[in-house]
């Protein structure tokens, strides 16, 4: 299945490429939650020696941080150019991550129930059916993988937030990064984690104080960001 794929979202951050690994740029906020989605990740389901698959991986901040801590690493995407840059980085970083420009759907297709962890970060808000995605994420792991999702919630305080706020009023992020349509209430990706065989481990949400510019994880509001932990079931016998 390739059509799960909104061009004009590929290209807002093949635009962008260049910027990626620039602390200050516009993913700057990227840069700065991910030691905490990475120390989430591994708490929870501790890397090393694991397989692990990064979907929608862009850059590979990601990617690379669970490689560092011994992940053996895949990282996709459809955007050929946030790959080229995520090659290049990891190759001057000396960090070994497999890149792959190809959707969910198309690597479950060719390695169905290969991976024992696999994450899927600010993606599902920027393609057509998120739930395809998650059905090829649970495709893709192994029965008893953890899998981890995170995305925003459709309120109006995360409009106000994730939108107004970040792209308006602090900059954080370029004008239109987000669509709120596109948006995720947990009770729907907590529904198309059921449907696509997956059981629901734990939520926390992710929050930011403009004051002191932290963020933190947050398990009592999942008001705008929030992250996912989601299981496999074992295959019964």
């Amino acid at each position: 299945m390739n059509n799960n794929v909104d061009n004009a979202e590929i290209a807002k951050f093949e635009a962008l490429a260049s910027r990626w690994w620039d602390k200050d740029s516009e993913f700057k906020p990227l840069h700065e939650i991910n030691p905490l989605r990475a120390n989430y990740i591994d708490e929870r389901s501790p890397v090393a020696e694991q397989a692990l698959v990064d979907v929608g991986c862009g850059g590979g901040i990601l990617a690379e941080a669970m490689a560092q801590r011994g992940a053996r690493v895949t990282g996709i995407d459809m955007g050929e150019a946030p790959l080229a840059v995520a090659r290049l980085h990891a190759e001057q970083s000396g960090v070994p991550v497999d890149y792959r420009q190809c959707t969910a759907e198309q690597l479950a297709g060719e390695q169905p129930g290969h991976y024992q962890v696999v994450t899927c970060l600010e993606m599902l808000e920027h393609v057509p059916d998120p739930a395809s995605v998650i059905q090829a994420c649970a495709d893709l792991a192994k029965p008893g993988a953890d899998l981890y999702f995170s995305t925003i919630n459709r309120n109006p305080k995360s409009y106000a937030f994730a939108i107004i706020g970040a792209e308006y009023v602090l900059r954080l992020l370029p004008r239109g990064t987000h669509e709120y349509r596109k948006f995720i209430r947990p009770s729907e990706l907590a529904g198309w984690l059921r449907a696509a065989g997956l059981e629901l481990v734990h939520t926390t949400g992710m929050t930011y104080n403009p004051l002191t510019q932290k963020y933190k994880l947050t398990e009592r509001d999942v008001s705008v960001n929030y992250l996912m932990h989601a299981r496999k079931r074992s295959a019964t016998l």
